[in-house]
């Protein structure tokens, strides 16, 4: 029996995957607490497994509604705007936390760091070498991100493609090059708070820029089954706001912490 709404909302179905999400996502902490303490990982790589099976049926679910049951009307979409961009301001506040502790110890080092900075036996990285080049990715990734857009946007489906690969492609290397660069680093997290700041501010940004390239992926999947067109594309124009998001916090962290901090 078909149900007609007299609303353009979406009323969400039952579904049991924010369950199997937070199962997966507490699993993951309880297995980093073991692999740190113990060096045991089957707890981690269990809840990787559950929540990469989550993060499948979940998006297949909303892939489902939005594509084949018309379900992400116009107002649903506009909603689904305003959130996205509400949560990308979140994400803002979440670095800017980041940056407050290290400007706050890196413009007045205290007696117990020497009173100077970087703190004395920390040797920081070139900002010529690795971050420059990591830089200039991430700026072609904008640019191809946008490329991207534009041409779905003008109906251009074969360049569309190679855009979305070509940002993907930008966005595993740099992942790739920022691993390179901890496994060549001279000092750890729990080296002063230049460590701690140095890693946890790169650290989440590359988690960040791992997460965007899966988003991206994902649209590039989607792209290559026809799931979007000119006028009905919001899954990408999300992924793409996240990745300049990823690449304006880049640019404050090269200055900042590569380039000023060093």
């Amino acid at each position: 029996m078909k149900i007609h709404n007299n609303h353009p909302y979406h009323l969400v179905d039952y579904s049991p995957w924010p369950l199997t999400g937070s199962i997966g996502a507490m699993t993951i902490t309880s297995g980093t607490i073991m692999w740190l303490h113990k060096n045991e990982m089957y707890l981690f790589y269990l809840g990787l497994l559950i929540s990469l099976l989550t993060m499948y049926q979940w998006w297949r679910d909303i892939v489902r509604e939005s594509t084949f049951q018309g379900k992400h009307t116009i107002k649903v979409t506009e909603g689904l705007k305003l959130g996205m961009i509400l949560f990308i301001i979140s994400e803002v506040f979440f670095f800017i936390s980041f940056f407050w502790g290290f400007f706050h110890s890196s413009l007045a080092p205290t007696i117990e760091l020497g009173m100077i900075w970087p703190p004395k036996g920390i040797k920081p990285f070139n900002p010529m070498e690795i971050p420059l080049l990591n830089t200039m990715i991430l700026l072609c990734s904008g640019i191809t991100v946008t490329w991207a857009h534009h041409s779905l946007m003008n109906n251009k489906h074969k360049q569309t493609s190679q855009a979305m690969k070509l940002t993907v492609m930008l966005g595993a290397y740099f992942t790739m090059l920022q691993i390179y660069e901890y496994m060549q680093a001279s000092f750890c997290i729990s080296d002063s708070i230049y460590g701690s700041s140095f890693f946890m501010a790169t650290g989440f940004h590359g988690m960040h820029v791992i997460i965007g390239t899966i988003f991206l992926l994902t649209c590039l999947l989607r792209h290559m089954n026809f799931h979007f067109s000119k006028t009905h594309h919001f899954g990408f124009e999300a992924a793409a706001w996240y990745w300049h998001f990823v690449d304006v916090i880049w640019l404050f962290l090269y200055i900042s912490i590569y380039w000023w901090g060093s």
